[in-house]
């Protein structure tokens, strides 16, 4: 193992909770930016072409690009928590075989699944019975998604690498810059060009081209100990090996998350497309929740495997407590904001009044149980840290996935109403928690209560 100096690692020797949100912000806003994509999208055609536009680049069609997508992005997960041990340890020949074989696999991925969803989008379609007003639009904007997918797979790897080594700012400032770009475009095609749900789509995939070209520049020109080169792009066995050991698990732990949602979103559109247009906008509202507490995820996952790598197993376990503090806090803010300020930010996505209604009464029902996820979410990603996916990836499976489908099949029946369905969610995180607490405190007494440096 070849191993180097390079400049001061402030996630394995900084002050943890300002080291934690140094790296947190970025990711936050930059997740904010990525989300910006589509919810400009949702603005504009919802405003400017319709309800079942709406419905058509929300509703079915984001769950679908969710489920596919979210299986890659599990899958190359894997080499983000493999380069933050790598880059912890200053293994450079490791750090470089994981870095090109995850760029190999990104390219790879992304071809096959470009195919698949462009070929299979009606039948994805057809299977959670959207209704047939909106199967159309939503055909097209999928289609026109998965024929750039490519864009999106290199920038998620390319960022998740950034982050693996600390650095998560420049992949804030290429969103920042791609959104700009889409906001742009979405004006142009979609008012101006009159291109409807066809003009939102291509914007969204030339502004995410954008992002992966820059994302690319920037690991292609770096001077630390991680650097893309063009010829080196190839698949490593024993990298691949390692990726798909961490990243598999976590890829499965995706699908079945965005499978649980498939089965709610099937459930929820046989009430119709305000019903639809509703739960379109609420995933968009309720993406602030997602995109803080997942970059609490993120941040957690590098500092836990960058000290694990070090064998800073003290600091590591001190990261933990002090990152499960901040997102329960912040959790708790994001949810009395929600429930004060709801129906102002629902107007900016539709004017029809059932709709907003309907959106409301999903709230109330939904934000008061954030910060029971914060468990879920932080103690998950400390355990992917050390490259300990599968127990988690069963536990997430089970309470989030299983339990959801089996209430879909048996509790909703009884009491077919919309209140019914949501349900589902509170209750599986309640559960899905209550198992994570366990297993990760008893998983953490493994390590040391110090620092193998001390």
């Amino acid at each position: 193992m070849q191993k180097v100096q390079s400049k001061e690692n402030q996630i394995i020797s900084g002050v943890i909770w300002k080291q934690l949100l140094i790296f947190f912000f970025p990711i936050v806003l930059g997740t904010f930016f990525q989300q910006i994509y589509n919810t400009v999208d949702a603005i504009v055609v919802g405003r400017f072409v319709g309800t079942e536009a709406l419905a058509a680049v929300g509703g079915s069609t984001s769950q679908i690009i969710n489920l596919i997508v979210g299986f890659f992005v599990g899958l190359a997960s894997g080499v983000t928590v493999i380069i933050s041990q790598f880059y912890g340890a200053q293994d450079k020949d490791g750090l470089d075989k994981a870095l090109h074989t995850g760029f190999a696999f990104s390219v790879v991925g992304s071809i096959l699944i470009s195919v698949l969803g462009i070929l299979f989008a009606p039948k994805m379609l057809g299977l959670m019975n959207t209704p047939e007003n909106v199967i159309a639009p939503s055909e097209t904007y999928l289609r026109i998604y998965f024929a750039g997918v490519i864009f999106v797979f290199i920038y998620n790897i390319g960022s998740g690498i950034l982050r693996a080594v600390g650095d998560s700012k420049r992949p804030l400032y290429y969103l920042i810059v791609c959104c700009i770009i889409n906001t742009v475009l979405d004006i142009l095609l979609v008012v101006g060009l009159d291109m409807g749900v066809a003009g939102a789509a291509i914007a969204t995939v030339l502004a995410q081209g954008v992002s992966a070209v820059l994302i690319v520049l920037a690991l292609s020109r770096s001077k630390d100990i991680f650097r893309l080169s063009f010829k080196k792009i190839h698949l490593h066995g024993d990298s691949l090996s390692m990726l798909l050991k961490i990243g598999l698990p976590a890829g499965v732990q995706a699908v079945m998350y965005s499978f649980s949602n498939v089965i709610i979103q099937t459930a929820l559109n046989q009430f119709g497309t305000q019903t639809m247009a509703a739960w379109t906008a609420y995933g968009k509202i309720d993406a602030l929740f997602w995109m803080i507490i997942n970059a609490f995820g993120i941040s957690i996952t590098t500092f836990v495997g960058q000290n694990y790598g070090a064998r800073k197993f003290g600091r590591m376990k001190k990261s933990v407590r002090i990152c499960t503090t901040m997102a329960l806090v912040i959790s708790i803010i994001i949810s009395a904001m929600f429930l004060i300020f709801g129906r102002p930010v629902y107007h900016l996505f539709t004017a029809d009044a059932e709709v907003i209604d309907i959106g409301m009464h999903m709230m109330l029902l939904m934000a008061p149980a954030y910060a029971i996820y914060v468990f879920i979410e932080v103690f998950s990603g400390a355990l992917r840290g050390t490259g300990d996916v599968v127990i988690p990836m069963l536990m997430t499976c089970f309470g989030v996935c299983v339990l959801r489908v089996l209430w879909v099949l048996f509790a909703v029946p009884l009491k077919p109403v919309i209140d019914t369905i949501l349900y589902s969610y509170p209750i599986s995180w309640t559960l899905t928690a209550l198992m994570f607490i366990f297993y990760y405190l008893n998983k953490i007494r493994q390590f040391p209560d110090t620092d193998e440096a001390d």
